[in-house]
């Protein structure tokens, strides 16, 4: 009898019989989104002694997911009487029921930079929410520090594929592995949301920033970078929710089917939104009029963006024959972005702000768009 042993995990049994190899039932990566939000409630409950430590989580995790239990003899123990061609069988074997996970991507290159997104997200959460916030050290930060935190929060998303470069990429051209597409279509996205949108919640939800700040059109330099961070880690859990969801409903009518996963994504967006305003609660220096109504009202209409985005992300080089280029991704995205702003903009001349304000009061009267009329000595 051979068997298989993963360290780290729970043994994953391969029996050998006369007539071949029959694989025990696989390791199922489905609690991925739930790692996440584990490992971030985790490490800020230990702050800044556990910062050092998640970075190490993430590497390792990384490691795992692309030379791990998958593919690597180093967590792999043969008995010396395995053979080389049963060896080739038991990793085809291995392979074949991991792209069966119904959570992940068939796409391998799709399938690693989700979970590299994934396993980079306790570090800036970590940071941001486990160490400056809790430990309030924004009360010293001036313009600088606050770009600071952005940079170091949004850069590594982008530079540490570079160096580590996952096995189902490595034989691409930069321009076709999905990590650099998913940035940039989140790039794009965060960008427009960040210039335009926020006099939305500026004007409709009686939101300011407070904090000393290097600002594009009145909007901290540091909010555009942060905003990437939690646009990938957001997009991404959507990402297998609605794969996993769309395998369970496969077999149901198209109208139930189309019925359900909008549900999902409306439940999921105002869920999403909810959760950050609260999470950015103790933070002093983002602030609004009405509290309580920007917790409910107001994160319905944050939720607005991921209505659109959530279902248009998600088709990005899910189909392994549909290849997705550059252009198509910065089109694709532009597209969501500008579905975004009218929604947006529609709420604001049919339903209004949630609270009065000076500026709220000329809101529903003022023709054009919410932008226009800012008067507030934007650099």
């Amino acid at each position: 009898m051979v068997r298989l042993y993963v360290i780290n995990s729970k043994p994953t049994p391969i029996h050998r019989t006369g007539g071949g190899i029959f694989e025990a039932p696989p390791i199922h990566r489905t609690g991925a989104g739930v790692f996440g939000v584990v490992c971030m409630v985790w490490l800020v409950q230990n702050g800044l002694h556990r910062f050092l430590g998640s970075v190490w989580v993430v590497f390792f995790l990384l490691h795992r997911m692309e030379y791990g239990p998958l593919h690597s003899e180093a967590l792999i123990g043969f008995a010396k009487e395995s053979g080389s061609d049963e060896r080739g069988e038991m990793r085809k074997s291995a392979a074949n029921a991991k792209s069966d996970n119904r959570w992940l991507a068939s796409n391998p290159s799709k399938r690693w930079g989700e979970a590299f997104f994934l396993l980079y997200t306790p570090f800036w959460l970590t940071l941001c929410l486990g160490i400056v916030v809790p430990f309030k050290l924004y009360e010293n930060f001036k313009e600088l520090e606050y770009l600071l935190v952005g940079l170091v929060s949004a850069v590594p998303a982008v530079l540490i594929p570079i160096f580590i470069v996952g096995k189902a990429d490595s034989s691409k051209s930069w321009k076709d592995r999905y990590w650099v597409k998913a940035n940039l279509w989140i790039i794009i996205f965060s960008y427009v949301g960040n210039y335009f949108w926020t006099h939305y919640f500026f004007r409709v939800l009686g939101a300011s920033y407070t904090f000393p700040s290097w600002r594009m059109n009145n909007v901290p330099h540091t909010t555009f970078l942060l905003t990437h961070t939690c646009f990938l880690f957001y997009h991404m859990a959507s990402n297998m929710t609605l794969r996993r969801l769309r395998y369970s409903i496969a077999g149901l009518p198209p109208y139930i089917r189309f019925l359900t996963e909008a549900a999902w994504v409306l439940a999921l967006s105002y869920f999403i939104a909810y959760l950050e305003t609260l999470a950015i609660s103790n933070f002093p220096y983002y602030d609004f009029v009405d509290r309580s109504l920007m917790y409910t009202v107001g994160s319905l209409f944050y939720a607005i963006y991921f209505f659109v985005s959530f279902p248009m992300f998600l088709r990005i080089d899910e189909n392994t024959d549909d290849k997705w280029s550059l252009p198509r991704v910065a089109i694709d995205a532009l597209g969501a972005a500008m579905l975004v702003t009218i929604i947006l903009d529609l709420w604001r001349i049919f339903l209004g702000p949630i609270v009065t304000t000076p500026e709220s009061r000329q809101c529903i009267a003022q023709p054009g768009l919410a932008w226009f009329s800012e008067q507030n000595g934007s650099t």
